[in-house]
């Protein structure tokens, strides 16, 4: 297994350095975050094209580097087995499939209150221009208790970015192409086989997901879309793998 650099992560890479020096360059980043990260589809700063944007954003040079660190690691073996129009095309489904489970979250989060409050009596006209004032009416929290206030609101403020959710993907694609392969996590140096090594990081981002207690990574980290983006390229290498005549490449 080789690690020289193939054209279509060459190219991603290009793309997100690019993408993450302008967001540094213009002011503070705000013009970028506004237009390319993914926002709520409830919020009025939503547009369809963050679905794909957002993939090529990052909050700080920790995040890029430690994403384009992985991408390049484990999707240039990748690439090399699929070719590089399979490649692009299971990058950037895992990427949507990782934004389609965060949203579907959101949007339980969101309209669990939402609900609740429409039935007691509130506009959903109101509240959601209320939302989309930044602000949130106090009679909210009476009803839905000071935790439910504040999924609800978060839920429609949450913006996501990052190449994660796709690269969780790639790492999952990795994990079954050379299941043996042996990694390892900076500060724990023990090698483990990626079939062992790969579900173990998706099981921990599941109990993040599921607990808001953070391992290896931010507190603030989209758990849910990393879960999608692995589920995404699990599915599609089942599909995929059933179906072995072209070897999985594309030229």
């Amino acid at each position: 297994m080789g690690i020289q650099l193939t054209d279509t992560v060459k190219h991603l890479l290009i793309v997100n350095v690019l993408m993450f020096i302008g967001t540094m360059a213009i002011g503070d980043g705000e013009l970028f975050y506004k237009y390319f990260a993914l926002y709520f589809p409830k919020n009025d700063l939503f547009q369809p094209w963050q679905v794909l944007t957002h993939m090529f954003m990052h909050g700080g040079i920790m995040h890029i580097l430690f994403n384009m660190f992985a991408l390049w690691m484990f999707g240039t073996a990748v690439e090399q087995i699929f070719g590089s129009k399979k490649f692009l095309i299971f990058y950037l489904l895992a990427g949507f499939g990782a934004a389609a489970l965060q949203i579907a979250y959101l949007y339980f989060n969101f309209n669990t209150g939402f609900v609740a409050l429409t039935a007691d009596g509130f506009s959903g006209t109101e509240i959601l221009n209320t939302l989309n004032q930044g602000k949130y009416n106090t009679g909210w929290e009476a009803l839905l208790g000071k935790e439910n206030l504040g999924s609800f609101v978060s839920a429609f403020n949450t913006t996501m970015v990052g190449a994660s959710g796709a690269i969780m993907g790639i790492l999952v694609a990795f994990g079954m192409l050379f299941p043996n392969s042996k990694l390892m996590l900076i500060f724990l140096p023990i090698p483990i086989k990626a079939k062992y090594f790969i579900p173990g990081i998706i099981i921990l981002d599941l109990i993040s997901a599921l607990t808001g207690q953070s391992f290896f990574s931010p507190s603030n980290t989209a758990y849910v879309a990393h879960i999608g983006g692995a589920l995404t390229g699990f599915i599609m290498m089942y599909f995929w793998k059933k179906d072995q005549s072209d070897k999985y490449r594309w030229n």
